[in-house]
C-alpha cells in the first residue's frame, strides 16, 4: 500500500501514569491533568483528582499522582470528598483525611487524621492584623510550630531582596507545569513563606503549588493544607 508523503502518523498512545511514594515528595500541586498540554504533547491528558508531582522532561512533563481525592461514589469516607485522600485510585487504601473546621479564639483548626483516626497535626488559620491578610500555623507533634505567613514579610532584609533574583528563574521552571494544563485559575495566588526556627520548611503558591524544604515535614500536613486551601 502506498502512502502520502503529507501524511502524518497518529502519536502513540500514552500508557496511564504510575503512582509514586507519597512519603518523599518535595513539590506537588492539585488536580487532574496527567499530561500537561506542550508544543510536543498537543492535548492535555486527564486522570482523577489528585495530589501530582511534576516528573518528565521540557517537552513531555507527566504530573504523577501520589495521592487520590476522595469521591462521593465511595462508601464510608471519614470526611468530605474534597478534605479525604488516598494511597491508590480505586480508594482502598486511606492516607489521611482533615475534620470539618472548628473555631476556637478565634482562629480556624483543621486537625489532619491518619488512616487510623489518629492525629497527625493541626492546622491553624490565624485572623488577619491589618494592614495584612490572615495567617497560618502548623502543628506536628514534636517539631516546632511552623508559622506560614506572606514571602515578602518574612525573613531578613537581605533575604527578602534575594526572592526578587530567584523569583524568575522558578516562574521559568513553574511555566512548563501550568502552561496549557486546561486548569483556569483566577487572579494572583499568594505567596507564603513558611518557617519554623526561622528555617524555611515550605512555600506555596495559593493552594496550587506546595514546595517542601524540609525532609522531616510529614508531607500529609503539606497535602491538607492544599485541600483546605489559604483562603
Amino acid at each position: 500500500m502506498a502512502f502520502s508523503r503529507n501524511s502524518k502518523a497518529k502519536p502513540a498512545e500514552e500508557g496511564p501514569v504510575d503512582p509514586v511514594p507519597w512519603e518523599t515528595v518535595f513539590r506537588f500541586v492539585v488536580g487532574s491533568v496527567e499530561r500537561p498540554r506542550t508544543p510536543k504533547q498537543p492535548r492535555s491528558v486527564f486522570g482523577k483528582p489528585a495530589v501530582r508531582v511534576p516528573t518528565g522532561g521540557k517537552d513531555r512533563p507527566v504530573l504523577a499522582p501520589c495521592a487520590f481525592l476522595g469521591s462521593s461514589s465511595v462508601a464510608g469516607l471519614p470526611s468530605r470528598p474534597e478534605l479525604t485522600l488516598y494511597e491508590d485510585a480505586d480508594a482502598q487504601r486511606l492516607l489521611c483525611w482533615v475534620d470539618e473546621p472548628e473555631e476556637a479564639d478565634g482562629e480556624t483548626r483543621h486537625t489532619v487524621r491518619d488512616a487510623g483516626g489518629e492525629v497527625i497535626g493541626v492546622l491553624r488559620r490565624v485572623p488577619p492584623k491589618r494592614p495584612f491578610k490572615h495567617t497560618w500555623r502548623i502543628e506536628q507533634p514534636g517539631r516546632p510550630e511552623i508559622v506560614g505567613r506572606n514571602e515578602w514579610a518574612s525573613g531578613s532584609a537581605g533575604q527578602v531582596a534575594s526572592r526578587f533574583a530567584v523569583r524568575a528563574a522558578f516562574e521559568a521552571v513553574d511555566s512548563l507545569f501550568h502552561a496549557g494544563t486546561d486548569e483556569k485559575t483566577t487572579g494572583k495566588a499568594r505567596s507564603l513563606e513558611w518557617r519554623a526556627d526561622d528555617k524555611i520548611v515550605m512555600t506555596s503558591e495559593g493552594s496550587r503549588e506546595v514546595k517542601i524544604e524540609a525532609t522531616w515535614l510529614d508531607r500529609r500536613l503539606a497535602f491538607a493544607f492544599a485541600l483546605v486551601g489559604d483562603a
